[in-house]
């Protein structure tokens, strides 16, 4: 009895049953999804398998097609993953990097199987000369090297037309049309809009009768010194373009800049045809259709029926595959490391397209505690912004010629205030003679708007401890004490700028205080007063940066550039998502598609750098070393 008794299984409880159940349908379930997922992978990899990519054949006499569309940049604003996936989703991020562009062009040069180049300009948009002077530099060089390079395009603005001039024979569609209008830079104004319509005073505080970055805030027009500053470096970046392109087509300049003063007549007199019109004035070389172009490829070249255009041609992005290693990593060569900063500088970690104090010194200390790397180039294209941030990348790049290993800077379109800040340390500074730098200065504003709650019967009162308590609320006026502490913390930005742009560069604080004052500069006139120190560009800089390391020819070492490494999960997504099998495979199915669509990060609108920077935390009197200097 008693032994039957102990081999009788106790009851579960009501309470413990529903418990267990639950459990056992939760680990049933996730039983489940793991092996599904794991299925969907096996069927992946096999379907890679099946419809592995091979690269696109390279045969002789191919025409290489250089058509990117988008904008000119440094680096991808978006990360890898995701510029993969909406490729696929058809929200890929209109962008074609610099680098890219330079190692096609450098490529094709020295590639037999390469006979011509297409150029296709009309479909890129530039932020400024210098960047596209250097790309144009690299197409003469291909000219100069045999290959033909033939432009064409249905609508060229002004910068996409300098590119497309330095071509053998550039052609227009006979419906399209260009104007050269010259530089202008022309900006709203908001003081009677805020001030007088809704009551919100900009108190600014500033250094620098030439610092002009936030008189919109505080005027209805621009100030006398703004324009006298802006038309200075304007003219001298718009003679030279002038110069490049009457030089490219073999014309004069003084005739084009004529042409553009008498253009109403000019295009009245074809009758409205800006194609028409751009022929007569040498600016082109004949219209022709995209059909009528392909054919007299064809006839030059070597015609191909499998090809949509009927040529044999290969794009920018295939030709990259073949010669671009996918064992660079492996190489043991040392190397010459480039760090890009480009876009505002912000404190913290920021995404690329932005400059991070935190996240892109985190890049330059990598590149400094790495062996192989043995100097380092930094590639500028900045308008400044946060001087905490700022000062931070400034003293990696003094960790780095301490620990021995040079840096040299290379400034692309923009590299001013700020810009100038993180630059000034280096070894040597290169720049375009068309880049934008300087703007020595510093500012700082902050708003009250005490007036425009009473617009609307709102008052602010209260008490504090001290008579500074709450001295910083926007609510409340600003007192004139308070303003006289943001002057003394700008006044003394101003001096650290200054004294350390004077330490860097071996001169007197004086001296460059009368190049200083918050004035921008050309990079011809920059070099002039001191602020630079060669032209040239990032390949340039990357050859000086290579000798100063003592690292010899230049098959003896490689380029490499430091960027936020991959996970591997990243990188096995965005390889896949990036292949002819992935794209077949994610591409074609509708579910998938949507999936991918929800789950893209969604584009943030982009906010005016001044209320990025007032919505920051931490000190209340914050400076800020910024330049609006774009035409």
């Amino acid at each position: 009895m008693s032994a039957t008794h102990a081999t009788t299984p106790r009851r579960r409880g009501p309470i413990t049953r529903v418990v267990a159940g639950a459990w056992n349908a939760l680990d049933f379930s996730r039983r489940l999804v793991f092996n599904l997922l794991f299925l969907l992978l096996v069927i992946v990899v096999l379907f890679a398998l099946a419809t592995a990519e091979r690269a696109h054949p390279l045969l002789d006499r191919t025409t290489l097609v250089i058509a990117p569309e988008g904008a000119l940049v440094e680096q991808f604003s978006v990360d890898p993953v995701t510029r993969s996936l909406g490729r696929m989703t058809g929200q890929d991020t209109a962008e074609v990097r610099l680098r890219d562009l330079l190692l096609a062009l450098e490529s094709a040069k020295d590639d037999k199987r390469i006979e011509r180049v297409l150029l296709r300009t009309d479909r890129m948009a530039f932020s400024g000369y210098a960047s596209l002077r250097e790309v144009a530099a690299a197409v003469t060089e291909l000219r100069a090297a045999g290959k033909q390079v033939v432009a064409f395009g249905e609508y060229f603005d002004q910068a996409q037309y300098l590119l497309a001039a330095q071509a053998d024979e550039v052609y227009m569609d006979p419906q399209g049309g260009m104007v050269l209008e010259g530089l202008g830079r022309y900006r709203q104004y908001y003081r009677e809009g805020l001030q007088d319509k809704l009551g919100v005073d900009i108190h600014l505080f500033k250094v620098g009768e030439f610092k002009s970055a936030a008189e919109p805030y505080v005027r209805d027009d621009a100030s006398p010194e703004s324009k006298q500053a802006d038309l200075f470096w304007m003219n001298d970046i718009w003679q030279r373009f002038l110069g490049d392109v009457a030089r490219a087509r073999k014309l004069d300049a003084a005739t084009l800049a004529a042409g553009i003063d008498t253009m109403p007549a000019g295009i009245e007199a074809v009758g409205g045809d800006l194609a028409r019109y751009a022929v007569e004035q040498k600016l082109v070389d004949g219209l022709k259709t995209v059909e009528e172009l392909q054919l007299l490829l064809a006839e030059r070249g070597v015609a191909d029926e499998d090809s949509d255009s009927g040529v044999r041609e290969i794009t920018m992005d295939a030709y990259l595959k073949h010669v671009t290693s996918p064992l660079a990593d492996a190489d043991a060569r040392p190397q010459v490391a480039v760090v890009v900063a480009e876009g505002q500088i912000m404190g913290g970690q920021q995404k690329p397209g932005t400059v991070g104090g935190e996240s892109t010194s985190s890049l330059l200390r990598a590149a400094r505690d790495d062996e192989k790397v043995k100097a380092v180039v930094l590639r500028v294209d900045s308008p400044g912004g946060e001087v905490f941030a700022s000062e931070q990348i400034r003293r990696e790049v003094v960790a780095l010629k301490a620990a021995g290993k040079p840096v040299v800077v290379s400034m692309g379109d923009l590299a001013a205030s700020g810009g100038y800040w993180i630059s000034m340390d280096a070894d040597r500074i290169y720049a375009d003679e068309s880049t934008i730098t300087g703007s020595i200065g510093i500012f700082g504003m902050f708003p009250s708007i005490p007036r425009t709650l009473e617009k609307i019967g709102v008052h602010t009162d209260g008490v504090g401890t001290t008579r500074f308590a709450g001295a910083f609320d926007p609510t409340r006026p600003l007192q004139p004490e308070v303003g006289q502490v943001i002057q003394s913390v700008i006044d003394k930005g101003y001096r650290e700028f200054t004294g350390k742009v004077a330490s860097a560069r071996n001169r007197t604080v004086e001296a460059i205080d009368a190049v200083a004052r918050g004035r921008v500069w050309s990079g011809a006139q920059a070099k002039e007063r001191g602020l630079v120190d060669e032209f040239g560009g990032l390949r340039t800089a990357v050859a000086d940066a290579a000798r100063r390391a003592e690292l010899g020819d230049a098959g003896k070492w490689r380029l490499r550039y430091v960027e936020k490494p991959l996970s591997p999960f990243e990188s096995f997504v965005s390889g896949f998502a990036s292949s002819r099998a992935g794209q077949s495979l994610l591409g074609r199915s509708e579910f998938v598609h949507g999936l991918l669509a929800k789950a893209l990060p969604q584009a943030e609108q982009e906010l005016r750098f001044v209320e990025q920077t007032l919505s920051r935390g931490g000190n209340p009197v914050k400076a800020v070393v910024h330049c609006f200097c774009m035409p």
